[in-house]
């Protein structure tokens, strides 16, 4: 659960981003003390108050397929990614719009020209010389400051309008976009991996690596079915989920886990724990709930993977969020004893643990976590702090692999970065 200054966070934030959106959207497309100023306004602060309470809210609804979660998530999520593309759009724009303003302004004032200087009317001079200036030729009046003024506002509430519709469109767009790609189907990647001690007999061997599931108020049931429906297509020597199943108790959403039960593979399916599987009370009950469906949890373990007479070590270690509650990972106890002259892959759900795999010589280390940052631009940020953001990578001579996942968090959108599931394949240096 989120803690009381968090809250306030949350909601600082959002007032200072709604104030902005109030600025480009509100002030600069209408006329002051109009009816559309103020419902737009009601708009903005509704915005301002939905988008931070859907995050501390939503956990206290019962997030599963038939509970109350959704009906605050689904809205409320939604609007979370139409503000970052909101955002986004406005300060692309903000460059043009200010040069554009600049060039009007100084087109206002050569019009306008030279303020004219005022004589002061006495005596001596007469009655003529208050008389107002003549008409042109047209019988008008010359235009004054005044009018040039009004014509200036006319054209900044026009750009504000073109800019707020642009905004607007590339906002919405980009989320009806992002949200097709996240509630269909994943992609498969299949990648090739070789790894030094990977000898001819053992070359491949098939990892199928799930990740980040998230099942909650807007991911249930059937989207685990999806899920097991596809990487049971694929055929696998093992299946592994590397943490972040579900945000929620295993009681509110074990029975949407359950269809995992339905996963086929050669060797076994395994689980290791996310850091989300910490955020609620009650890990144990998903450990529980995971061997229910036949998926080991590999908490600080190791097991061994025996494959055309030649042998493999899958390792796992528990998130680093575990930490917080007296548990988290210990690779050492996970690894302690094993054969050297055999391969290990470890499943650890953060890519940031590759630094402590690459100490005890790990060969493959399997994580998910980052979600490929899944929406752009926050695929730059997740880059700058993981080893590896999304694919194959390596730390040290420890390769990496990380999934962006199957699922989503927050918003129910990807741009740039497709869920998916993967199929790794070993392959070995020497020739078959």
């Amino acid at each position: 659960m989120l803690g009381i200054g968090l809250w306030a966070l949350m909601l600082a934030g959002s007032a200072v981003v709604h104030c902005y959106l109030w600025i480009r959207l509100v002030r600069d497309t209408t006329a002051p003390r109009t009816t559309a100023r103020r419902l737009a306004t009601s708009g903005v602060v509704l915005s301002a108050l939905l988008a931070p309470a859907t995050r501390m809210l939503t956990p206290l609804f019962d997030p599963s397929d038939g509970g109350g979660g959704r009906f605050l998530a689904w809205p409320g999520y939604t609007l979370i990614g139409v503000l970052l593309y909101l955002l986004l759009a406005l300060a692309v724009l903000e460059l043009p719009r200010a040069l554009l303003l600049r060039r009007w302004r100084r087109s206002t004032g050569q019009q306008a020209g030279p303020a004219p200087v005022r004589v002061p009317v006495t005596a001596a001079a007469g009655p003529e010389a208050a008389t107002p200036p003549a008409p042109d030729a047209a019988g008008a009046a010359p235009d004054t400051p005044g009018e040039e003024g009004q014509r200036l506002l006319g054209r900044r509430l026009f750009l504000g309008r073109a800019v707020g519709t642009v905004a607007g469109v590339t906002a919405l767009g980009t989320v009806g976009y992002g949200m097709s790609s996240a509630l269909g189907d994943p992609l498969v990647r299949r990648v090739p991996v070789t790894l030094s001690k990977v000898n001819p007999r053992l070359a491949g061997l098939r990892i199928a690596v799930v990740s980040d599931i998230h099942l909650g108020p807007l991911l249930g049931r059937a989207h685990t079915e999806r899920i097991v429906r596809m990487v049971n297509g694929l055929q696998a020597d093992l299946v592994t989920i590397v943490g972040d199943l579900a945000d929620g108790t295993a009681s509110q959403l074990g029975p949407a886990a359950r269809p995992l039960r339905a996963l086929e593979s050669r060797y076994g399916n395994f689980f290791v724990t996310g850091n989300h599987e910490y955020l609620y009370d009650g890990v144990e009950d998903w450990l529980d709930e995971m061997r229910d469906v036949g998926v080991r949890p590999l908490l600080n373990e190791r097991v061994e993977i025996r494959h055309n007479g030649a042998h493999l070590d899958l390792a796992g270690v528990e998130d680093l969020a575990g930490e917080e509650f007296g548990r988290g990972p210990d690779l050492g106890r996970a690894l302690g004893g094993r054969d050297l002259s055999r391969p290990v892959v470890l499943l650890a759900h953060q890519p940031v643990f590759a630094d402590v795999a690459a100490r005890h010589g790990v060969d493959l280390q399997l994580s998910g976590h980052t979600h490929g940052g899944q929406m752009f631009p926050l695929t730059a940020v997740t880059s700058l702090a993981n080893p590896v953001n999304s694919g194959l990578g390596r730390v040290e001579d420890t390769q990496v692999y990380v999934t962006n996942g199957a699922g989503f968090f927050g918003p129910p959108v990807r741009v740039g970065a497709p869920a998916e599931i993967t199929l790794l394949e070993l392959r070995s240096p020497l020739p078959v």
